[in-house]
């Protein structure tokens, strides 16, 4: 095991960093409980000159303004008013580049993994990115974090997805952003069985 460092985190390159997170390892260590899952997809968003990031032409609110950090600390937001979404700031200081993790296959601390989710076993219980930070813990309060701290943190645990087995297409729900909503800055693999 690995912990990612900062410096992996400034690549400037969002949509790199989206496909090559794919088999990393994202963990939480959240009141006295460490889980960890594999992740299975991710969502690139590329900040200003991207019609469907929160920082669409350098918008800063109260909610985006943590985008604009420093690589390599945590944007957590809610959806829809349910849903917290964990997502990886990158690139430099002032570049508001994200990458959404959409899904995970959980390896460490599955019987909390699953009372979190209310849902027994299957290679889906944590695909979808409401269900990926309701499995590992992850709520508002963990919004700006350090990813290379305690609570929260990915690592490289030598998991090697084989490039034809992770597939792109447009990200989800972002009909909003025009042509941007035909970018295929979504990666995603079903090779769950790499992971077992």
């Amino acid at each position: 095991m690995a912990k990612l460092k900062q410096s992996y985190y400034l690549n400037s390159d969002v949509v790199f960093l989206a496909r090559d997170l794919i088999g990393k390892t994202l963990c939480s260590h959240i009141n006295g409980i460490h889980t960890c899952g594999i992740i299975t997809e991710t969502e690139a968003y590329a900040g200003v000159i991207d019609k469907a990031s929160h920082a669409y032409g350098g918008r800063r609110t109260n909610r985006t303004e943590t985008m604009f950090s420093k690589g390599g600390v945590s944007y957590v937001y809610l959806c829809y008013g349910i849903h917290r979404l964990f997502n990886i700031v990158t690139n430099t200081y002032n570049i508001p580049h994200a990458i959404l993790v959409r899904g995970i296959f959980p390896t460490k601390g599955l019987p909390e993994i699953m009372k979190r989710r209310g849902h027994g076993f299957s290679d889906t219980l944590c695909i979808g990115p409401g269900k990926v930070s309701q499995a590992l813990g992850i709520d508002l309060n963990h919004n700006n974090l350090s990813l290379t701290g305690k609570e929260i943190w990915l690592q490289d645990d030598q998991v090697v997805v084989p490039e034809k087995d992770i597939q792109d297409g447009p990200r989800i729900g972002v009909d909003y952003a025009g042509e941007d909503a035909k970018l295929h800055y979504r990666f995603w693999t079903t090779r769950y069985d790499l992971f077992k």
